[in-house]
C-alpha cells in the first residue's frame, strides 16, 4: 500500500473493503449518479466489487481512485485520485486521468478542490505524469469549477456513452 496523502481537511489513501458502506452510500443516491451515467447501484455487493476493482488497478498500474476522508471524523465522504485509462475516450488511449466523487451531504465544501490538488502534485512530481487529464458531463458546471480552479484548460466537447462530455487537460509545468 501507498503512504495515506494528507491535506489540511482530509487523508487521501488507497480504498480498502471496510470503505463499502460509504461507498454503497455513495454510489446508490441518484443524484450523485446524474452527470455518471444515471446508474446508481442497488446492492452493497456492488461497491464491494468496485473496491476490488480499484485494487487490482493499484497493482496493475500503480494507481487508482483513493478513498478520501475526513482527518477530523475519519469518516469517508468519497473518493478522488489518479486513474490509468486502457480504454480509448476522446481519441487518447493509455492516459492519466483525474476524477473524483463525493457523497452529496459534502458537497460544495471544497473537498474535491483540497483532494484534486493534492492528487495533480502526486501526479506531477511523484509519478512523473506529463499531461493529466479529466472529463465530465458537458451540463455538470460544479465539477468543470473544480477543474478549472486545479489548473485545467478546456480542450474540447465529445460525445461518449451517448452523453455529451468535456475535455480538459493540465500539463505537467516541470516537463520541457
Amino acid at each position: 500500500m501507498k503512504k495515506p496523502i494528507e491535506t489540511e481537511r482530509l487523508i487521501l489513501r488507497e480504498l480498502e473493503l471496510s470503505d463499502a458502506e460509504g461507498m454503497y452510500e455513495l454510489d446508490s443516491n441518484p443524484n450523485v449518479h446524474l452527470f455518471v451515467g444515471n446508474r446508481p447501484v442497488k446492492h452493497i455487493e456492488e461497491s464491494i466489487e468496485y473496491i476490488k476493482f480499484v485494487q487490482k488497478q493499484y497493482k496493475d498500474h500503480g494507481t487508482g481512485r483513493w478513498a478520501v476522508v475526513l482527518k477530523e471524523t475519519n469518516e469517508f465522504i468519497g473518493w478522488s485520485g489518479i486513474k490509468f485509462i486502457t480504454d480509448e475516450i476522446n481519441n487518447h488511449k493509455n492516459f492519466y486521468e483525474l476524477g473524483y466523487r463525493f457523497i452529496e451531504k459534502h458537497w460544495g465544501k471544497g473537498y474535491a478542490t483540497e483532494a484534486g490538488k493534492a492528487f495533480v502534485d502526486r501526479a506531477f512530481n511523484e509519478m512523473k505524469v506529463e499531461v493529466l487529464y479529466a472529463y465530465a458531463d458537458a451540463g455538470n458546471e460544479n465539477s468543470r469549477k473544480i477543474l478549472e480552479k486545479l489548473g485545467f484548460h478546456f480542450v474540447n466537447s465529445f460525445e461518449y456513452q451517448e452523453e455529451l462530455e468535456v475535455w480538459y487537460e493540465l500539463k505537467n509545468p516541470n516537463s520541457n
